[in-house]
């Protein structure tokens, strides 16, 4: 048998997005490619802690594999928010080696982001063999993800959209999107939604600028149309902070397994800080006036909406790119188990070759490279910072040049 593997359970783990399922069914593929057995072993880590109560796993054969639809978002395995060191039992790890024991498990496929990379590491420490098939939308691990091109996507359409109400009514309109602390998916999305401005929380917000670049480019628009319409997008990542370097978060609500506090607020508050400035200036009321929109006491300043389009950004459909990452790289970590390589992060696969790295370095967070976001200042895009210079280079590409987002 392959290096002594003959059945691997598979894990999905944290939050959902496309591309898990693309996952689960490359990795399936790959084992019946080397005569490996494949099961689903449910609800994430805590099916992995209670797996010695299940009575059968379900097996992914071929029949069974044309039920899992790839192009689908979420995963047909489950997930949960369990940190396996905050479960107080002193002998989890015996219970978690009997449960894999009386399936006959020989190593796991796992399939998540940091959080769940940080269980990959200690389930390695007990003598657990796994791989690391890397997943999250926020796009921030060291490798790409599943996941994160089918929310960005949904991102910029959501975006794109909610200018032709935007126009209708002469609004500004605000989309909070996900990110936590990372803004990969703002960034991204928001380029491709042709955002006005795009507050992540790599960059501190000056609301004196974002106001000034929103008020000049808002009432342009409006002034060049021979209907005065006009709109301006603001794409925000929830964990944005503010000129003192404060994030924003929901006091009220406890932190999850692994100690986040939960973000939320991003966009109500940007809209708060320029609404307020709207209000206290007199030049707005004038313009308003001459453009024909102003209304003593009912309409004296432009309309801010905030929208946060949350869940319906990681679910659906999985976009081109993400099944075909997906299932690459759920093959490929079984490949890897099969070379007897354990501990590791699935990175890339490009031809004949597997690209991996060890998983304790794959999930040290990576954030948006400035250097890009100078770029985008130079095109007009706002970043609720005075605009950075960028000095460009400039390098012939002699092979081809991989890209991912």
């Amino acid at each position: 048998m392959a290096n002594g593997i003959k059945r691997i359970g598979i894990i999905t783990s944290g939050g959902d997005c496309g591309g898990l399922n693309a996952i689960i069914k490359g990795a399936a593929l790959a084992g019946t490619h080397h005569g490996i057995q494949s099961f689903v072993i449910p609800h994430g880590y805590a099916g992995l802690y209670n797996l010695i109560e299940y009575d059968e796993l379900v097996e992914l054969t071929p029949e069974r594999l044309t039920y899992v639809e790839a192009t689908i978002a979420g995963s047909d395995a489950g997930h949960s928010r369990v940190k396996l060191t905050k479960i107080d039992d002193a002998d989890k790890y015996n219970r978690i080696r009997a449960g894999l024991a009386k399936h006959g498990i020989d190593a796991l496929v796992i399939s998540g982001g940091d959080d769940t990379g940080s269980v990959v590491l200690d389930l390695a420490e007990q003598g657990i063999r796994c791989v690391h098939a890397p997943k999250t939308m926020d796009l921030d691990l060291q490798t790409y993800s599943v996941g994160a091109d089918s929310t960005i996507s949904r991102i910029a359409t959501y975006a794109r959209d909610l200018k032709t109400t935007g126009q209708t009514h002469n609004r500004t309109i605000v989309m909070e999107v996900f990110g936590r602390y990372a803004g990969h998916t703002a960034f991204r999305g928001g380029i491709a939604a042709e955002a006005d401005a795009i507050l992540i929380p790599e960059i501190a917000a000056d609301f004196d600028i974002i106001y000034e670049h929103m008020k000049k480019r808002y009432f342009d628009r409006i002034r060049r149309s021979d209907v005065h319409a006009g709109t301006y997008l603001i794409v925000v990542a929830e964990g944005l902070r503010d000129a003192s370097g404060a994030g924003i978060y929901d006091e009220t609500a406890s932190a999850d397994a692994f100690g986040h506090k939960r973000l939320a607020g991003a966009g109500k508050y940007v809209r708060n800080e320029l609404k307020r400035r709207l209000v206290d200036d007199a030049g707005v009321r004038q313009t308003m006036k001459d453009v024909g929109m102003f209304i003593e006491g009912l309409y004296e300043s432009p309309e801010i909406r905030t929208i946060t389009p949350g869940h319906l950004v990681r679910c659906g459909q999985t976009s081109a790119f993400d099944v075909n990452f997906g299932i690459e790289a759920g093959a490929a970590a079984v490949e890897l188990l099969v070379q007897g390589l354990e501990s590791v992060t699935v990175a890339d696969v490009t031809g004949g070759t597997i690209h991996y790295m060890k998983t304790v370095d794959a999930i040290k967070q990576r954030h948006v490279d400035l250097d890009l976001v100078s770029y985008h200042e130079r095109l007009g895009v706002c970043f609720g910072r005075v605009p950075h210079e960028i000095n460009l280079n400039f390098a012939e590409a002699r092979v081809p040049v991989q890209r991912h987002l």
